[in-house]
């Protein structure tokens, strides 16, 4: 049968929250055979664990059937590390989910370029980095950008941007480096619609669209507790009754991770020269304290430490049980979506207007 992606197996690179959530929406929703990898079998173990859990919730919910969480969970093998970017090689799409560091993903992609088939899909869950930059480094030794091998080796590369938890959250931004090609765009679009989502495109500036606009946002609130104009608990509480959101920018800086933060803010500030996006000092000596939030136990709020698989699996299942369309507010704009675990908004079903149903 053909299908518009032609995706017959995908590669996804990075087991944390990120890749395991692209892996379970591709073997759930898109069908598909998953290979996952990652460097760290822990990593690898506890991210098995949840999607086993997330499966066992969905067939108790009525979402799937035990046969079809069955089906789902054997498409997912594991490359293990003697394979490394090796069991690759069959794949037609990679998703690389690691972490935001450009340095880091040039190497990689240069790696599965030499790797993989010269057809494969590369694609990266960043939500920031520039594409554009990712696909150069793909160009093989002793060519040039202009060399027709060059070329075609980098118009593979695509911005594949997931939201965080990837089985709740509906939006992937779709972005195109330079040198992306229409085939390629039209691929990984198709992809991710099979995979259940909707999706919106932008183009190859810092931080696209979604942190273009959330990570300022949340900057300038640290600002705002740094210069002392007001308490970390009066900063959230205004936004959160002022403007209706689910919590205020102080708690969802520690639900992304301070660390997340900081390096998308920099990345921003890097790319712009923009003086506008200078990241607070006070975010730079928490992320120096390793105060990273929640995941770490402590940011601008204390959290006890229940387990990040166990933590993860408690706040998809509250998503859950809260809305009718997680992946909006109260007030009905996207907000906080983005490398996010999401807002623990309130139990009673929400609507557009803001009020429970």
């Amino acid at each position: 049968m053909s299908i518009a992606h032609g995706i017959r197996t995908l590669g996804v690179l990075g087991a944390g929250q990120m890749g395991l959530g692209i892996a379970f929406v591709s073997a759930v929703h898109a069908r598909v055979p998953v290979l996952l990898h990652d460097r760290a079998p822990a990593q690898i173990k506890s991210g098995l664990a949840l999607m086993d859990k997330l499966l066992a919730k969905d067939v108790a919910k009525g979402r799937l059937s035990a046969e079809e969480a069955k089906e789902a969970r054997d498409r997912v093998t594991v490359v293990d590390q003697e394979k490394g970017f090796k069991g690759f090689r069959d794949v037609d799409m990679v998703v690389e989910a690691v972490s935001e560091n450009l340095s880091l993903k040039q190497t990689i992609f240069r790696s599965l370029s030499t790797e993989l088939s010269p057809s494969t899909i590369l694609a990266s869950n960043t939500s920031s980095i520039s594409i554009t930059k990712i696909a150069a480094a793909t160009i093989p030794e002793g060519k040039t950008a202009s060399d027709a091998e060059g070329k075609q080796s980098a118009s593979r590369v695509v911005g594949l941007h997931f939201f965080n938890p990837v089985p709740v959250m509906k939006l992937v931004e779709l972005i195109s480096a330079l040198q992306t090609s229409s085939e390629t765009l039209d691929r990984a679009r198709a992809f991710a619609v099979a995979c259940g989502k909707e999706v919106t495109t932008s183009q190859d500036v810092p931080g696209f669209v979604a942190n273009a606009l959330l990570m300022p946002f949340i900057n300038e609130a640290i600002m705002c507790l740094e210069k002392g104009t007001a308490t970390r608990d009066d900063i959230d509480k205004t936004l959160r009754l002022g403007m209706n959101h689910p919590m205020g920018p102080l708690q969802l800086a520690d639900f992304i991770g301070l660390d997340t933060c900081l390096a998308i803010q920099q990345t921003l500030y890097a790319g712009t020269g923009d003086s506008k996006y200078r990241p607070s000092i006070l975010l730079e000596r928490m992320v120096d304290a390793q105060w990273l939030g929640k995941k770490s136990g402590k940011g601008f709020y204390d959290y006890p430490h229940i387990g990040a698989t166990a933590e993860i699996l408690a706040t998809w299942s509250t998503l859950r049980r809260s809305c009718d369309e997680p992946a909006r507010c109260r007030c009905g704009v996207y907000i906080g979506s983005c490398t996010v675990v999401p807002p623990l908004v309130s139990r009673r079903k929400q609507t557009w207007n803001g009020r429970g149903s």
